[in-house]
């Protein structure tokens, strides 16, 4: 192993830590204000001030290492951050929206500080792998505390509907949740051939074919309902699990990234079906109800198996770009 190639390495890391940030940053600028719903709002401008300073502990840690922030992955970022912020607020749901996109990426950032900690342990500096550790702990929370407002931005978000429409937010939560799955689908496909590790390859083909299964289930719900697929939504989320693998190829450190892409990608679909089941139970629907319950317990198994492997996925990383 080269001393020199990890500290590179341990630097490209916390980079993108300080990108994610920034990315955060422009979302928690304005997200509180659209977000349509009490407690989310506080919830959002209090971790705009954690995130403050979370900007500020990178930045300054690499300034101790004789760094500075990628200006051009800051801006690429900050962009889509604000673009973000606008889809939100497009949106008919925008507080539950904003909870589950706000859900995905805080367990991304949790990814990110898991990885950056050991790489951190295996360049021997313990002040980075502390301060990886710090900031991961405040995601966490940050975390628990969106779900715990699941409720309540459900019900913000269908606040008014009457019975009809209600019916229909179902079926479009259901065609959300079918977009959903065939991006996991093209994630989890490429993730395959770039796991770089057997443990975590095996991880994402089980749950590649739960996905497929998925799928399926809900194709065969929307039918039930006299309903199909969004072609537009389908569409757009195949075109971003095409992006993956443009995105992977252009990171040497692939196994760490797409561990990280597809631990966030399974809370969005957690969310997501959080959202469809408690939808689901207000209209009585009880075959949706259950079929929420047991994809939802499935999301959240693949979420703890790659969550198990972080170990797995920095010494993989590591071993990607010849510095292990």
């Amino acid at each position: 192993m080269s001393e020199r190639d990890v500290s590179g390495q341990l630097v490209r890391y916390l980079a993108d830590a300080h990108s994610i940030e920034e990315q955060a940053l422009a979302q928690l600028r304005t997200a509180p204000d659209i977000a349509g719903e009490e407690r989310l709002a506080g919830a959002l401008g209090a971790h705009l001030l954690e995130t403050e300073t979370h900007e500020r502990l990178v930045r300054e840690r690499m300034s101790a290492l004789g760094e500075s922030p990628s200006r051009l992955k800051d801006m690429i970022m900050a962009v889509g951050g604000k673009g973000f912020v606008i889809f939100a607020r497009s949106q008919p749901d925008t507080p539950g929206k904003l909870a589950a996109h706000a859900y995905s990426y805080e367990h991304l950032e949790i990814a990110a500080y898991e990885l950056l900690a050991r790489v951190a342990r295996s360049a021997g500096d313990a002040e980075t792998e502390a301060m990886a550790g710090r900031i991961r702990e405040d995601e966490e929370r940050m975390a628990k505390r969106l779900a715990d407002v699941f409720d309540e931005t459900v019900r913000a978000s269908i606040s008014g509907l009457d019975p009809e429409q209600l019916q229909k937010r179902l079926v479009s939560y259901l065609a959300d949740a079918h977009a959903l799955e065939q991006q996991s689908i093209g994630l989890l496909q490429r993730a395959v051939d770039v796991a770089g590790a057997s443990a975590l390859e095996a991880a994402y083909r089980a749950h590649l074919e739960e996905s497929h299964a998925h799928l399926q289930a809900i194709e065969e719900r929307l039918e039930a309902l006299g309903a199909g697929p969004s072609a537009v939504k389908d569409a757009a989320m195949r075109l971003g699990a095409m992006n993956w693998a443009t995105f992977f190829k252009a990171h040497p450190d692939t196994p760490g990234k797409v561990a990280a892409f597809a631990y966030a990608f399974e809370h969005l679909e957690a969310a997501g079906y959080e959202q469809l089941l408690r939808v689901a139970e207000l209209v009585g629907d009880d075959d949706t109800t259950m079929l929420a319950q047991t994809i939802l317990a499935e999301e959240r198994s693949a979420a703890a198996a790659i969550a198990s492997e972080w170990d797995t996925a920095a010494r993989a990383s590591l071993a990607a770009v010849k510095a292990l």
